[in-house]
């Protein structure tokens, strides 16, 4: 079989969710890449729920820029959300992605509103 882009991606995925989960205490911050768009959501495990989340695609979300730059805004008005839902530590989960460009940009944005990892 070959081992396509996907499939990689889908392992690294199960192999990071095996040792990350989100908590009440401190629930995990979830990041989904498509090529346009970015999108995250803060998640609590144990019950399965997503307390908050934030993407490009929304209506509201009217910010011009590349896309790492929309990435970062995005981590910033997720942790605002975040913080009207009195959460502030989460456990972040790239979700099989590269610690790198705009995942690394949303996840300096949330840091930057206030979210501790």
């Amino acid at each position: 079989m070959a081992i396509t882009k996907r499939y990689r991606r889908e392992r690294i995925k199960m192999r990071i969710r095996k040792k990350v989960s989100g908590s009440a205490a401190a629930p995990r911050l979830s990041v989904f890449r498509s090529n346009r768009d970015i999108y995250a959501q803060i998640i609590n495990d144990e019950t399965g729920k997503t307390l908050v989340q934030a993407s490009s695609k929304e209506k509201s979300f009217d910010f011009q820029g590349t896309k790492t730059e929309k990435a970062a805004q995005v981590g910033k008005i997720l942790a605002e959300r975040a913080k009207e839902a009195s959460i502030d530590q989460v456990v972040f989960d790239r979700n099989g992605y590269l610690y790198h460009g705009r995942v690394k940009s949303l996840a300096d944005g949330a840091r930057e509103g206030g979210l501790k990892f």
